[in-house]
């Protein structure tokens, strides 16, 4: 089920502050004294910042095996919700949730905001949330101001809005079944300490997720496929990966049964796509549904992702965009210089489109 979501009528009117180190390498946990209340002339320029992150992200939602009332977060925001004077005392809960699950060695200490939410739109009705942002880097900002008379220059270190690190935005909707959690990690490096750790989310598997997760299986597996020797060139497997999505794209729904039988149609290849997909589901922890509705934008998403890079010994990389065909009349060609005894690529082209 898609769910229609509206930020721009939004506003972040109260935020608790931390500063979250990390407790293996004895850094501290700070946070505010008492709630920060944001003034109606910063809450436009605030609110564009907080929320400009969650724009097309998949839907979470809070997770326990037992029951979402022994679920931390899940406790802490419900309180939130009922009642605002609670989000000083459960924010700083918050912070000290993350402060405890930061003692990985790779865990950077941050600057938190916990951010209380107005009148955010949800299948057309108005409901609350609570934004939560931590940057793990500062940047140097130049300042130019006036000073007796004449102009001066200085620097200062501040966060940028565009290099916030991690963030979720928890909406008060389907609050029995945990929430809706919209979530982001652009560190890349060990996504499951925000998502599994402190957050203690599972993605919701709605149309979107599914489209997303098969999508790329198969794209994934059918480049691996299209790999027999090392020789093989990225633009083969990079048509291997846009005859996979050709399924997605012709078709309305997705039927597991039928995708293996016109896609994968060996064997050897639905059992080793199967191996695939048991491991997925593993890692999310919950099973993949093997029939639904498919996401026709979040098929355009998958094929934007299609490039493949070739990287040379002599310094040389080949960027291969997704559009390009070799089917008919290819513009590439491979071979081997006997004189030079090295390999060489040809590329064929009208026009020099950089000029």
């Amino acid at each position: 089920m898609s769910v229609k979501i509206r930020l721009n009528t939004a506003s972040a009117t109260h935020v608790v502050l931390a500063k979250v180190g990390n407790p293996q390498r004895d850094e501290p946990l700070q946070t505010s004294k008492e709630v920060f209340p944001i003034s109606e002339e910063d809450q436009p320029a605030l609110t564009a910042i907080f929320l400009k992150p969650f724009k097309n992200l998949m839907a979470h939602r809070f997770t326990h095996h037992s029951s979402l009332d022994q679920h931390e977060m899940n406790t802490c925001v419900k309180a939130i919700f009922e009642t605002k004077d609670g989000l000083f005392e459960r924010g700083v809960e918050i912070a000290k949730r993350l402060y405890s699950k930061s003692n990985h060695p790779n865990i950077k200490a941050g600057d938190l905001c916990i951010a209380h939410i107005k009148e955010a739109q949800v299948e057309g009705e108005f409901v609350q949330g609570l934004c939560i942002l931590k940057s793990e880097s500062v940047v140097p900002f130049l300042s130019i101001s006036t000073k007796n008379g004449d102009l001066q220059i200085s620097t200062e270190q501040g966060i940028n809005p565009d290099k916030i690190d991690k963030g979720c935005l928890i909406l008060d909707y389907w609050s029995k079944k945990g929430y809706y959690v919209l979530t982001f990690d652009r560190t890349g490096t060990d996504s499951r300490f925000w998502v599994r750790d402190f957050l203690g989310v599972e993605a919701v598997p709605d149309a979107a997720f599914l489209t997303n997760a098969y999508a790329k299986m198969a794209v994934e597996f059918l480049e691996e496929e299209a790999k027999p020797e090392d020789d093989t060139p990225p633009w083969e497997t990079c048509n291997a990966a846009r005859g996979a999505l050709e399924y997605f794209e012709e078709r309305e729904k997705f039927d597991l049964e039928e995708f293996e039988q016109e896609v994968l149609k060996t064997p050897e290849a639905k059992t080793k796509f199967q191996e695939q997909r048991a491991r997925l589901e593993e890692e999310q922890g919950q099973p993949l549904e093997t029939s639904f509705e498919i996401s026709k934008k979040d098929v355009t998403k998958a094929k934007k992702r299609i490039n493949a890079v070739l990287k040379l010994d002599t310094g040389v990389e080949i960027h291969v965009k997704s559009t390009l065909s070799t089917e008919h009349d290819p513009v590439l060609e491979r071979g081997y210089d006997d004189k030079k005894g090295m390999k060489f690529i040809k590329v064929f082209f009208n026009k020099d489109m950089s000029a």
